[in-house]
């Protein structure tokens, strides 16, 4: 039997790097950075943190009274998924609804990210939703956040939808009342709102979240989180222009996908930045371009629909023939794709051991250029390796950038590596604490994202009470239970918009667009035949649960488990054991023909109705 060393040289005759070197040190890398306490080293942003989540610099308060409702529908949330949602029930001629929002405008994620320099990383022409109904063509293959942030709000004039919207309004509880078969909707404005239905679509970055670094309350310096960018502060805007940091030393904690585009903007400003980073984000290259008009303008109906389904087809390693987005994100694929067309004739049939090895090796391949740009970029060779990112690419969201390498060539910019203590030690009233060194700043930044994947009561801060007084969050205490990851059993008239059990993609707003119009025919179904309530079987919730568990298999879970900890495997825990939290596994693409097949049925199958 042929040794793996004579196997890959087999397969792989020109590989000029040892894979097995490469497996070991991504190991040590991922040991050294795995801590006991797991997602629990992060703090809510509640209490005498609940400013860095509650407040808004970006509206004017406004004060109203309390009202009095009785609706159709109310949803929870006005990001995308909100925005579709409402846009959906209004296709199907349900206006008797309202939108209760945090925030002072429509947007969600989009409303809060202001930081300088943010754009979303999901080409325009597949991320902003509703693009053919409202005719809009995004300036750039891939959108800043004043462009993302202007497009929800035309969404909601398109739609009709702010007289639908209560803005600068928090949900508080949600609870079934079984007598009167509706649910009652308790808001900070003391409002008192009964809904038929109620759905939920807070969205997976809704609440920032903090870490644990012991003294984070003592700091006496300025302080934000990225989500609330104070330009009052910094000065400038969006586009940079942060003149009133001339004299200021400043840190920022955190190297995700926030920090690598605010980072060379802070580096560009500041009269000292201090980075402070765990884990090295993978960065690529951006390489954005204009929207070609003439382009755009020649694309046939329905292209957009098609262009998010071939970008998910070859994400998950589907043969599609032409790759139509052709960026960062789908290129391990297409390297995949011509490994499996240069493979030797009388190399013998396929196994999936051999894709497996084909598509580890793509990923060391990529992930070599991406820490050969680093050593191309940077002039300092510790600082470079600092930043090389040593994991499989898709351990950690991806970022791309082509500013972020080079800033680290600034006399007044340093790299704090916290990788051997874990983390930042400590934050005194004037400093930050690390590798036994007290670094004096000014200004504090947190750029430490989003409750993502912590528990669900984390992410949504009320909680929605079902028949009997039951709270969702103790439903799914032993992991999510629902019917295809949109409704629970016990909980009537009840929909959620969200990541779990569902289809997952990267481009999230496809995934959030399928689910407004499942979601939205439901409600339209309930009310045309006539019934008040539809809820999941205890069946349908068990059978929908056992496929996702079977359907995961230990594939994804052994890759997330090997991975540097991060938010993608609920920072080392992989999936915590429980895989019942898992996406739906064929992908996002046959989850949704699922779904039209299931609507196709017409039976409503899964839901009992009374």
């Amino acid at each position: 039997m042929a040794t793996e060393r004579e196997r890959l040289h087999n397969l792989f005759p020109d590989l000029d790097f040892d894979p097995e070197a490469l497996r070991a040190k991504y190991r040590y890398e991922r040991d050294r950075r795995i801590r006991a306490d797991g997602e629990d080293q992060y703090l809510e942003a509640e209490g005498v943190l609940a400013h860095f989540a509650e407040d808004d610099p970006y509206a004017e308060p406004i004060d109203r009274a309390p009202l009095d409702m009785e609706l159709d529908v109310v949803i929870v949330g006005a990001g995308f998924s909100g925005l579709m949602t409402a846009a959906r029930l209004k296709e199907r001629g349900i206006t008797n609804f309202r939108v209760i929002e945090a925030g002072g405008d429509f947007g969600g994620t989009w409303y809060w990210n202001r930081y300088p320099g943010a754009q979303c990383d999901i080409e325009s022409y597949c991320y902003l939703p509703l693009l053919e109904e409202t005719g809009f063509m995004p300036k750039e293959k891939y959108s800043y956040a004043p462009e993302i942030f202007a497009h929800t709000q035309r969404i909601g004039e398109y739609f009709g939808l702010y007289p639908n919207t209560l803005f600068q309004t928090r949900v508080t509880e949600v609870r079934w009342m079984e007598e009167e078969a509706r649910w009652q909707v308790s808001t900070n404005r003391n409002d008192r709102i009964r809904a038929r239905f109620v759905i939920q679509a807070t969205g997976p970055a809704n609440r920032p979240k903090l870490p644990g670094i012991p003294g984070i309350e003592e700091f006496r310096g300025h302080t934000f989180h990225t989500a609330r960018w104070d330009y009052d502060y910094t000065g400038g805007d969006h586009t940079g222009g942060l003149t009133k940091l001339r004299d200021k030393r400043v840190a920022i904690i955190g190297t995700g996908a926030t920090a690598i585009q605010c980072v060379p903007f802070l580096g560009e400003y500041a009269k000292q930045l201090y980075v402070f980073q765990r884990t090295p984000s993978s960065v690529d290259l951006r390489g954005n371009k204009p929207t070609d008009e003439s382009w755009y303008k020649n694309l046939e109906p329905g292209w957009q629909r098609a262009r998010r389904e071939n970008f998910a087809a070859v994400l998950t390693g589907q043969l599609v023939g032409e790759d139509l987005v052709a960026d960062g994100w789908t290129d391990i694929a297409r390297r995949i794709g011509i490994s499996l067309m240069n493979r030797r004739q009388d190399a013998g049939d396929l196994d999936m051991e051999e894709l497996m090895l084909r598509a580890e090796i793509a990923d060391f391949q990529k992930m070599n250029e991406i820490r050969g740009r680093v050593d191309s970029t940077v002039e300092d060779s510790d600082v470079a390796e600092g930043l090389k990112p040593w994991y499989r690419q898709f351990c950690k969201r991806p970022t791309f950038n082509d500013e972020y390498l080079a800033t680290f060539n600034r006399p007044n910019v340093e790299l704090i590596d916290v990788s051997d203590t874990k983390g930042v030690e400590r934050i005194t009233e004037h400093a930050v604490i690390a590798n036994g060194k007290a670094y004096e700043v000014d200004c504090l930044i947190f750029a430490t994202g989003f409750e993502i994947t912590t528990s669900a009561h984390r992410r949504v801060d009320f909680d929605t009470i079902g028949r009997g007084g039951q709270s969702l969050y103790e439903h799914w205490r032993d992991g999510f239970r629902t019917l295809h990851g949109l409704s629970s059993h016990g909980f009537p008239n009840w929909f959620t918009i969200g990541i779990n059990q569902n289809g997952l993609s990267p481009n999230m707003t496809a995934m959030f667009d399928d689910q407004a119009v499942h979601v939205s025919y439901i409600i339209d179904e309930v009310m045309k035949r006539g019934k008040q309530v539809a809820e999941v079987t205890t069946d349908a919730e068990s059978e929908w649960v056992t496929q996702i568990v079977n359907l995961a298999g230990t594939g994804a879970s052994a890759f997330l488990q090997d991975c540097t900890p991060g938010y993608y495997n609920r920072e080392g825990k992989g999936t915590g054991g429980n895989m019942q939290n898992s996406p739906y596994a064929p992908g996002i693409n046959a989850f949704n023909a699922l779904l039209a097949d299931w609507r196709q049925q017409g039976d409503l199958a899964g839901f009992d109705l009374r």
